[in-house]
Order: structure tokens, then C-alpha cells, then sequence
């Protein structure tokens, strides 16, 4: 049996346990929390045989396969750095850190410790995502020279809540923008010409609102992120003979294809999927058995790319 254990006892964790009971010759077995309290009402509500309320303590006295990080966003660098130096895997939530800094130094200690690293992007491996993807790539709608992905919602402003608190990692970028931008790099690769960053501060002091915009070189890509009001979700993509729509892309289930009239050429609706963390954990769990460092899938390199735009938003924050 593959073992994960847990760290962070929070709804995304309770998710996370869901996806791996769905997984033959995998389970859970231990989850931590700074609350021993949290940790035992998890475990006992999940099914886990083990609950800590020490991070440390569960890593040297389980040694499991692979930590999933499910805590708050401004733990993610210290938990990871956590799990390789007791040379355990981690598959962290997104996103993953909060600077190009922290970054590149786990990057390297992963490379170090020969221990596997991965963000936990799981729109990557969505059945929409990799048609929408497959539409685009197979020439479906032609040369693309637009994109457009938007995500937003209006966030919860209770204290608790991590959205607008900067001790949590709160903000637009690290809990929306970073689909907005993987989404667009998946569809339309890494190789842009230039980026521009546009924030609106909120009075928590975490960013509101962001609009990236990308200049490839045939195509200007637009992205979107808000916490302080909702947006029309989607991504499109717009090509000269056509469009490609995904709604909700983070967690899509659904993918349309228009020609050049409007009419709908071609759609894929996802009626298998019950829960799209499935595809993540079963490529973490492969990946650690095949040795690997990082995914091909979810690499590195794309960690380091969207750590250096929150780099660029942090830096604008700090201005205003």
C-alpha cells in the first residue's frame, strides 16, 4: 500500500482523503495540525489511523511515501522544506510559495535530496483541460491570437478566513491567479515575449483584484484573479478559425469548440470525473515509485514561473 499522510486539517485535506480511497492500493495514514484537537476530529471524521499535533513528530514516526500539504498558504515553503529534509515527498497545494525565493530553494533541495516535489495543479490533468488542450494543439481553431481566463468570487472577510490575511498567504494571485496563469501557459506554452502586472490593493493589504497580461508573439493572453467580487469564469481561447470555451477551468467538466460563425463545432462534457484530485494523487504516487524528482506533468520549472509573478505583485503591493 502507498501511503500518504496529511498535513493540514482543513476541507481541502477532507477532499484530498476522498480522492485516495477512490485509488486502489493507496490510503491515508496520518493527518497533523498545529491542533492536536483538529488533527484527532479529522482523523476520526476521515477514517485515519493516526493524528498529530506535531509536524515533525508525524514525519519521523510514520516515514510515509509521500506528504500532502494541505495548510495554509504561508506554511507551504516551511512545511516543504520540512518533509525534504526528512527525506520524505511532498505534494503541496497551490499555491505552493509565496516567493521566486523560497522557490528556487526547495527546488534545490529536492533536487539535492533526490526527494520528489510537486504543486498540486490538479486542472492539469482534468479530462476538459486535456481536451480543450488536445483541440488547440491539433490546429482545431487555427493560429491563436487571443486568450482570456478569469477567476473570481467574492471572498469571505471573517478574520479566520485566509483570503484577506497576509500571515495566511492570503490574496487574488496565490489562491486564483495561479490557474489563471497555468491554465494560459499549458494552452499556450512558456516562451512570452513580456508580462505586465496590474493589482488593486484591498485594505486587508493583500491584492483584491490582478490582471496579467502576456505578449507571446503572435498572441496576447489576458488573465484575471479576484477575491473581492465574482467574474464570468472561463478560459477562451480565440483562433482564426474559431474558439475554444472552457467554463469554470479550474474545475472544469466541460469544453465547446465554435467554428468561425459561432456554431458549436465539437464538445466534450467530463460525466466520469467525481473528483478531479484523483488524477493528481495517482500521478504524485507514480512518480515517487518511478523515482522521479518532479512531474513532467506539473514541473518545477512552471512552480518557479508563477512564484516569480507573485513576486512582481508583492513588489506592487508594497508601493501602494
Amino acid at each position: 500500500m502507498f501511503s500518504y499522510a496529511i498535513m493540514g486539517a482543513g476541507g481541502i485535506s477532507a477532499k484530498f482523503c476522498d480522492a485516495v480511497r477512490r485509488i486502489p492500493d493507496c490510503r491515508v495514514v496520518a493527518v497533523s495540525s498545529k491542533s492536536l484537537e483538529r488533527a484527532e476530529t479529522f482523523a476520526k471524521r476521515e477514517g485515519i489511523p493516526a493524528a498529530y499535533g506535531s509536524y515533525t513528530e508525524m514525519l519521523e514516526r510514520e516515514k510515509p511515501d509521500c506528504v500532502y500539504i494541505g495548510a495554509d498558504t504561508g506554511s507551504h515553503f516551511r512545511l516543504t522544506m520540512l518533509c525534504l529534509e526528512h527525506g520524505v515527498p511532498v505534494l503541496c497545494e497551490k499555491a505552493m510559495f509565496c516567493t521566486s525565493e523560497d522557490a528556487r530553494a526547495a527546488i534545490e533541495k529536492s533536487r539535492q535530496s533526490g526527494m520528489f516535489m510537486m504543486e498540486a495543479m490538479w486542472s492539469y490533468f482534468l479530462p476538459a483541460i486535456k481536451t480543450a488542450k488536445s483541440w488547440a494543439d491539433g490546429g482545431r481553431i487555427g493560429r491563436i491570437y487571443r486568450s482570456e481566463c478569469a477567476l473570481g468570487f467574492k471572498a469571505s472577510d471573517h478574520p479566520g478566513n485566509r483570503y484577506f490575511n497576509t500571515s495566511l498567504g492570503g490574496g487574488a494571485a496565490y489562491d486564483l491567479g495561479v490557474y489563471a496563469y497555468d491554465l494560459t501557459t499549458l494552452m499556450l506554452g512558456h516562451d512570452y515575449e513580456e508580462i505586465s502586472v496590474s493589482v488593486l490593493k484591498h485594505e486587508s493589504g493583500v491584492d483584491g483584484f490582478d490582471q496579467f497580461t502576456a505578449r507571446y508573439k503572435d498572441c496576447i493572453s489576458s488573465m484575471t484573479a479576484s477575491i473581492i467580487g465574482p467574474l464570468e469564469e472561463r478560459l477562451i481561447l480565440y483562433g482564426e478559425k474559431g474558439r475554444i470555451i472552457v467554463p469554470s477551468s479550474h474545475f472544469a467538466s466541460r469544453a465547446i469548440l465554435l467554428d468561425e460563425k459561432g456554431n458549436v463545432a465539437d464538445e466534450f462534457i467530463d460525466r466520469k470525473t467525481e473528483n478531479g484530485f484523483v488524477y493528481e494523487v495517482k500521478e504524485a504516487m507514480d512518480c515517487v515509485l518511478a523515482g522521479k524528482t518532479e512531474s513532467d506533468t506539473v514541473p518545477h520549472r512552471l512552480t518557479l514561473e508563477t512564484a516569480g509573478i507573485y513576486d512582481i505583485v508583492n513588489e506592487k503591493l508594497r508601493k501602494m
